[in-house]
């Protein structure tokens, strides 16, 4: 991070402050910093601005005079808008103007021309201005003091009112809030001055976190230990404790290679230690499931204390009926 002196109000030295390189230390971004200066500058106006219609206007109701004979122009109503006192075509309407801004935009903004100002040295960061009553003639001997030169924006604690009072009529000075810092009063100011305790930094957490979905039923949590896996249990009465049991679960099981394919041709059932469930070739659940023992067939798996999935259980009782 850069660092910053942090001035008193005399204009001394009163230590150092650094910069957050994600709000200060930014490429700026012009073309987001220009859309959303425009869509502040919208939302400025009024918009109610209007016009009548010809429809809207007095009068109109009678025929000005008869259609021949009179050597005039034919009319037929003294509202439209070629005439003196009709009807405006295509006038203004009050209308909104103002524009839909992300919040990210606004922030990338804000960020981009806060980082604009730093580059060029026209960042001014103060202790304190500890100003004992509003006095107009000391903020302005404090600006002076600190080098902030042509036109300042000032960033003043809502709670601290004499010095939002003694900067409030300095004709090039403008005075706002830390909530109410926006990009275009910082590009329209030439000294942006923060104080040691309202100097923005990025907030906290603003990378989306997505929490892990929980494991399925039919898929082995990484971080639970499997009866597979417990060097203190002997799955298959053979003298030998997991993991070395080559029939980890009796005869016709199998551990799974390296790559978690079955060790031949001939095991075709994928077991699943947590769930105790076992899944066919066609099971719906049969490519997704990382299989922790391999089983011959399914009555093995059975034997073995594992069960298709509820699912499947259903389907075969029906074929059953």
């Amino acid at each position: 991070m850069a660092k910053i002196d942090v001035m008193t109000a005399a204009g001394g030295k009163a230590g150092t402050a650094e910069l957050d390189d994600a709000v200060f230390g930014i490429e700026p971004n012009v073309p987001v910093m220009h859309q959303v200066v425009n869509a502040q500058l919208a939302a400025r106006r009024a918009g109610t601005h209007s016009t009548k219609t010809r429809r809207e206007v007095r009068g109109g109701g009678a025929k000005p005079w008869k259609q021949k004979g009179t050597g005039r122009a034919r009319a037929g109503s003294s509202t439209v808008p070629q005439w003196r006192g009709g009807g405006v075509a295509m006038g203004p309407k009050p209308r909104d103007y103002s524009q839909k801004t992300p919040k990210k935009m606004k922030r990338l903004a804000l960020h981009s021309a806060l980082s604009d100002r730093a580059s060029e040295g026209n960042v001014r960061v103060v202790e304190g201005w500890s100003f004992e009553a509003p006095k107009t003639k000391d903020a302005k001997a404090a600006l002076d003091a600190i080098g902030a030169e042509g036109k300042v924006l000032v960033v003043v604690d809502s709670t601290d009112e004499a010095a939002w009072k003694s900067f409030r009529n300095l004709v090039d000075v403008h005075v706002v809030t830390p909530g109410e810092l926006n990009t275009y009063d910082i590009l329209v100011s030439d000294i942006v001055v923060f104080t040691k305790d309202n100097l923005p930094v990025a907030p906290d957490g603003t990378a989306k976190t997505v929490a892990a979905p929980a494991p399925a039923a039919d898929e082995a949590a990484e971080d639970q230990i499997s009866i597979m896996d417990d060097p203190n249990v002997d799955s298959d009465d053979d003298g030998e404790a997991n993991p070395d049991d080559e029939t980890p679960f009796g005869p016709g099981s199998a551990h799974p290679l390296e790559g978690g394919e079955a060790p031949s041709d001939e095991y075709t059932i994928k077991g699943n230690a947590d769930s105790m469930l076992y899944h066919p070739p066609e099971s719906p659940f049969y490519s997704r499931t990382k299989a922790e023992v391999w089983f011959t067939d399914a009555a093995t798996a059975e034997a073995a204390g594992f069960s298709l999935p509820p699912s499947m259980q259903d389907n075969d009782e029906e074929g059953e009926d």
